[in-house]
């Protein structure tokens, strides 16, 4: 296990890309988020005194909590009323568009991959070996593009051979345009309906998977991960996830986010239909949880909205007028 005060492998990432940055560095930092991201950032930009807007969802702002107090470099801006994931990155588009903000780049931001990347280092570190597969919940697919690419540094080092981990990534159904795709086996994301996908994406108990604009079809994206790798996908129901979830408490003792208890319940699925055997090597990746201890045992905070912006708002000029109140 390891200890992180946000309860999620995002902070892996969080301070590879705030140490990327020169001590020059002078404008604002912008990320959007469905919770998970933003809270890592949150604590990490605090601890560093590191100016930066945080774009959630209002859905999702239970997820923004801090241990301790947050400091005032950071802001957050709520997408209002049912804005999911992707209209957050619409409004951060919109306010990095302002002179004085720079977006953190997703999943094109080397430093944001590296960082999920280290997951896969720290396993092949313990284990001695590449594992024979790799499961991980997907919204964006980013930590698993991640986990593809450390695997592939770690065969090109020559220290751990030539072995390539199946990548097996799963979705919280019925949002599920990753699986759909890959199972039609398309380079292009399947269309997905507008206000189909805000019925879905309300009906999941995994928010943080809900991510309508994915790297899937580019060069060096998800599906050229999982062609690589021979990969899975799957979509579980959120049923399937709450039982993965008990199962892991009583097994392992610990609690786990709702993502996390998805690809448990993909890798169940898995040893079930004996698309892995019992004997091979298997890299969980347990990408958040141990929310039930923080809340009885530290200080934990909400981390209010600055600001909510509904979606008829997301224009440079009401934005602006908002981001030169807040600064």
């Amino acid at each position: 296990g390891v200890t992180m005060l946000t309860g999620t492998f995002k902070e892996c990432e969080a301070y590879s890309v705030c140490g990327r940055m020169e001590e020059s560095f002078d404008s604002t930092l912008v990320v959007a988020s469905a919770g998970n991201t933003a809270r890592a950032f949150s604590r990490v930009c605090s601890d560093n005194n590191i100016p930066l807007v945080v774009v959630v969802p209002e859905a999702n702002l239970n997820a923004l909590w801090s241990i301790g107090p947050v400091g005032d470099t950071v802001r957050v801006i709520a997408a209002g009323g049912d804005s999911d994931y992707s209209d957050a990155i619409a409004l951060a588009d919109v306010i990095t568009s302002l002179p004085g903000f720079v977006p953190e780049g997703g999943a094109k931001n080397v430093a944001r991959r590296d960082g999920m990347g280290t997951t896969v280092l720290s396993a092949v570190d313990m284990i001695g070996a590449i594992p024979d597969h790799y499961f991980q919940a997907v919204g964006s697919g980013t930590g698993a593009i991640a986990a593809w690419e450390a695997n592939l540094r770690l065969i090109e080092s020559g220290a751990y051979g030539d072995k390539k981990m199946r990548l097996h990534v799963s979705q919280n159904a019925p949002f599920q345009p990753i699986h759909d795709s890959w199972t039609a086996r398309s380079r292009s994301l399947v269309t997905i309906d507008d206000d189909a996908a805000r019925v879905q994406i309300a009906s999941i108990q995994a928010k943080v998977l809900a991510n309508r604009k994915p790297p899937y079809s580019l060069i060096g994206g998800l599906f050229d991960a999982l062609t690589d790798t021979d990969g899975t996908t799957a979509a579980l129901s959120n049923e399937e996830a709450q039982a993965a979830a008990r199962l892991f408490l009583e097994t392992e003792g610990i609690d786990i986010a709702p993502a996390a208890s998805v690809a448990v319940a993909d890798l169940v699925q898995s040893v079930k239909q004996s698309t892995i055997g019992l004997a091979d090597t298997v890299m969980l990746n347990i990408t958040g949880g141990g929310f039930l201890g923080l809340n009885t045992s530290q200080d934990v905070r909400p981390i209010p909205a600055t600001r909510v912006i509904g979606r008829g708002n997301f224009n440079a000029k009401h934005i602006g007028s908002v981001m030169a109140e807040i600064f």
